[in-house]
């Protein structure tokens, strides 16, 4: 199948699905949503073996047999996410808000108090796209950087989806730094995934799972140059599958050493609690991301 042919069986599914599984309630769609997933995990052999090598990686002290356990939770989680995902489009912001608890949220406003804006450093952790609808609704003016999709009708369809709350959505690319900029500018929350493997970006290498891990630096280098707070924060699924939402306090912001020492130092100080809370919800993570797929010697 060319990549043409691929981009668009990929828009139609997305489409369809959003149209049938929105309309039906969770009890029935994320049951779907979880056979697509366990179909994925044995239909696609290159992101499953990603899946197991990284756990290996990741929690060498696990038997096969629990990694594979691992494994599965993680294609059920997305495959869930993939159904709330389609809930979203017709839910309305009280749904959301009865469906995802939400901690902290005071943080982000005490800060913006001091007028700098603030960053919030998060991960591919849980159902991401719900929390970037959650903190919109709770009053956080939210703006996130998201990489522009190589299909056109994707992309429109995955932004409307995303702003449909109130996120505003900058695309990465020349223009996303003076963007975040004027962002943070506004007194508003620049929001930053820095879990993933990113070419063509800012980054520094720090310890992921014990191992050097390539990590966009951005979210760091603008909380120094700009004076303003970082704030982790994640969201996970909890058993009775509801969401919990949680604000984390600001990193201490590095003031000795160089510009550069400072950055890696924040940005390894970022990435040690999204380590954190992979490990306490290790299903609900982008195991199959090639998270060390750039290599030290290879810089």
């Amino acid at each position: 199948m060319t990549s043409r042919a691929r981009s668009f069986v990929l828009y139609a599914g997305l489409r369809s699905f959003f149209a049938v599984g929105g309309s039906l309630p969770l009890t029935l769609s994320r049951p779907i949503g979880r056979t697509i997933g366990r179909a994925a995990l044995g239909l696609l052999p290159r992101s499953r073996k990603r899946i197991h090598d990284h756990l290996e990686i990741a929690f060498p002290d696990l038997d096969e047999s629990q990694r594979n356990a691992l494994a599965r939770g993680c294609a059920r989680h997305f495959g869930s996410m993939l159904a709330e995902v389609a809930w979203m489009w017709h839910a309305q912001p009280q749904d959301v808000e009865d469906f995802c608890e939400l901690k902290g949220a005071e943080i982000y406003f005490e800060a913006l108090n001091e007028e700098r804006g603030a960053i919030f450093a998060t991960a591919h952790c849980g159902n991401w796209e719900l929390l970037s609808a959650r903190l919109p609704i709770a009053g956080v003016p939210l703006t996130s950087a998201a990489r522009e999709l190589d299909d056109p009708r994707l992309d429109h369809l995955v932004t409307a989806m995303r702003s449909r709350f109130g996120t505003e959505i900058i695309l990465r690319g020349p223009a996303a730094g003076k963007q975040m900029v004027r962002a943070l500018a506004g007194n508003r929350v620049a929001a930053l995934l820095i879990d993933q493997d990113i070419r063509n970006i800012p980054g520094v290498f720090v310890p992921f799972f014990g191992q050097p891990a390539w990590t966009p630096s951005g979210a760091a280098m603008l909380a120094i140059r700009r004076r303003c707070p970082v704030m982790p924060g994640f969201i996970h699924r909890r058993p009775d599958g509801t969401h919990l939402a949680e604000i984390h306090p600001p990193l201490p912001i590095p003031v000795d050493g160089s510009l550069e020492d400072r950055v890696e130092e924040l940005t390894a100080a970022a990435t040690a609690v999204i380590e954190r809370q992979i490990r306490a919800h290790p299903e609900q993570w982008v195991w199959m991301h090639r998270r060390w797929r750039t290599r030290p010697e290879a810089r």
